[in-house]
């Protein structure tokens, strides 16, 4: 009666999580924005603001400007625009305010679609996917620039054999200039610089900001950070997240010196990384109406009369290549490479991106680079697995004592253990053995899972036949007939190809193993194929690709492993026989 009611408390436990699974998936798979970020474009403009700093130095707030829904593609014809063209990205900068608020990634489309554009990471102020930098200064008793200031260019367009330069004279004896330049990559370098030619000092303070709308940020989850990021002291502050930003304006607040700071997506990055030596003070805010801000406000400084003082301040705009990051923090950005969360098992989800972007570097397809990956695990693991069968053997050959333990002191269950413990000490067996394969995958298995989920490297890489994008979750599903019937399942009935092969093959590797004398236990494990299909079947195919072969790999090494034991085989042989006969009998009855 026990064993019936724990079953069935097992097989309502797997309901319940199938049931919650295509709610809970938002939670523990995100989603790219990019695809929010299209239909954004498409609808009309919200309200958005224009920000830059009052003369005390603090920040600007939406009630300080006035703010008006603008079209995108209205406000990127403009003819004054400076045109950005380098190798990684092209846009413009929009010289009134001064602010770089057009970049889009040459290198990176939206879908994989062959008609998708590409990925926009800037977008004007007051269109549906405002994100834009701008730099500027407050001041005391000095006229700056300020949000309406028409700025006049020199060069252009920019790339990285071309700087430009916005410059500013305020008729009061101050020439105000930005010297914008970028390299090959996402990288703009922002030098501004005061010119001071009247009779008196006067006191200015550079900032810079990063301002952006959440409605087209990736979803943030309980592994996955999107919304304020940056370097603060001896650490990389994830969070807070913009609905806890715009709650409490105290989590905003950072503390220790600001290596970099600004806003992330699963794939995008917006940073300000301030000049070397610099105290600047930092913070994030939200603005109300779905719109935050990063702000890197430099120190006063005075400047004397025939002086001038420079401020130089990076601006990096693109994605997340960890290839890229890292070169920029060997070039003296701290911890950019941490900008890419790969969490708790960092120590083994960076070495497994780097051997599966070799691995593709050398076999030209990512999918394939994922089964040469997991043979290369299977072969480390293997004089492991080889100690787990050893172990199996030597407890299947112990079972006979052990059901007789049980059946002498089944009333006395103390006693029971104390004699199976007895029992593994004079054979010297070692139960848990077989357990120790299952942990060291585990580890691996979850740096991989975010390493599909984090690394730009994988987006849109295909494999073979339907898998155009490893990334994303397996396409055909059998539903709706492979895509014949024109619905979406729902995500935990959306089971792929990929997702029954991943069920089958682990069916077969639970039917080789010995049968579990417990046969709650055993149940379970007949179950547990099928309630992984399901639940498996919403994430990346890559990973999906990633377990069918390591359970396609475990069968070869099972069968390889049986002929160096054949007692193993004897025993699980019996198994069945006894299994037949029972049923036999149970038919005759």
């Amino acid at each position: 009666m026990d064993n019936q009611r724990n079953l069935l408390f097992a097989v309502v436990l797997c309901a319940v999580l199938l049931i919650g699974w295509d709610a809970g998936m938002k939670y523990f798979y995100p989603q790219p924005a990019v695809e929010a970020q299209a239909e954004q474009i498409a609808a009309a403009g919200g309200e958005a603001s224009v920000s830059a700093a009052n003369a005390d130095g603090t920040p600007v707030t939406p009630e300080d400007t006035a703010s008006q829904p603008v079209d995108l593609e209205t406000e990127l014809v403009s003819a004054e625009r400076v045109k950005i063209d380098a190798p990684e990205i092209t846009g413009s900068i929009n010289p009134v305010g001064a602010r770089i608020d057009d970049i889009t990634l040459k290198t990176h489309r939206q879908t994989i679609e062959k008609d998708s554009g590409n990925v926009r990471i800037f977008s004007p102020a007051g269109t549906p996917v405002q994100h834009f930098a701008q730099f500027g200064w407050a001041g005391e008793g000095v006229k700056v620039p300020n949000p309406q200031t028409v700025w006049q260019s020199e060069g252009g367009p920019l790339s990285p054999d071309s700087p430009v330069t916005l410059s500013w004279n305020n008729g009061e004896g101050q020439l105000f200039t930005i010297k914008l330049a970028i390299d090959d990559h996402y990288m703009l370098t922002a030098e501004q610089t005061v010119a001071n030619t009247a009779e008196g000092p006067v006191v200015v303070r550079p900032f810079g900001i990063i301002n952006r709308t959440s409605t087209t940020a990736s979803a943030s989850t309980w592994n996955v950070h999107s919304g304020p990021i940056g370097s603060f002291g001896d650490a990389v502050q994830f969070g807070p997240d913009y609905d806890d930003l715009a709650e409490d304006v105290e989590e905003g607040k950072t503390e220790g010196r600001a290596h970099w700071l600004g806003f992330t997506d699963i794939y995008w990055l917006s940073a300000l990384i301030p000049q070397e030596g610099s105290d600047a003070d930092a913070d994030f805010r939200s603005l109300g109406n779905d719109l935050y801000r990063a702000d890197l406000i430099y120190q006063p400084v005075t400047v004397g009369a025939g002086r001038q003082v420079t401020r130089t301040t990076q601006l990096f705009a693109g994605a997340k290549e960890t290839e890229i990051l890292d070169q920029y923090e060997d070039a003296g950005v701290d911890k950019f490479g941490k900008s890419i969360d790969w969490g708790w098992f960092s120590m083994i989800a960076w070495p497994i991106w780097w051997l599966l972007t070799k691995l593709f570097g050398i076999v030209g397809n990512f999918g394939v680079a994922i089964i040469g990956l997991t043979i290369l695990i299977r072969l480390f693991l293997f004089p492991i697995a080889q100690k787990q069968f050893a172990s199996m053997a030597a407890m299947k050959a112990i079972q006979p004592k052990m059901k007789a333990i049980q059946e002498r002191y089944k009333d006395d269950k103390q006693k029971q253990q104390q004699e199976i413990m007895a029992l593994y000490k004079k054979e010297k067996v070692n139960p848990l053995a077989g357990c120790l394969p299952i942990l060291i995958q585990i580890p691996i298995f979850f740096a991989l899972y975010k390493t599909l989920i984090l690394a730009i490297e994988m987006r849109h890489q295909p494999f073979a036949l339907w898998i155009q994008d490893l990334s994303a979750p397996d396409p055909a599903k059998i539903l709706n007939l492979f895509g014949l019937l024109p619905f979406d399942p729902p995500s935990f009935l959306g089971i792929g190809v990929l997702a029954v092969l991943l069920g089958v093959t682990m069916w077969l590797t639970f039917k080789m193993n010995p049968t579990a004398m417990d046969p709650v236990q055993q149940q379970i494990f007949n179950i547990m194929p099928w309630m992984l299909m399901f639940v498996m079947a919403p994430f990346a195919a890559g990973l999906l690709l990633y377990w069918v072969t390591n359970n396609i790999l475990t069968l070869a090494q099972q069968s390889y492993l049986y002929s160096k034991h054949p007692q193993l085989r004897a025993a699980a042989e019996k198994e069945k026989a006894d299994k037949a006969a029972a049923a036999a009998r149970d038919a005759k009855e």
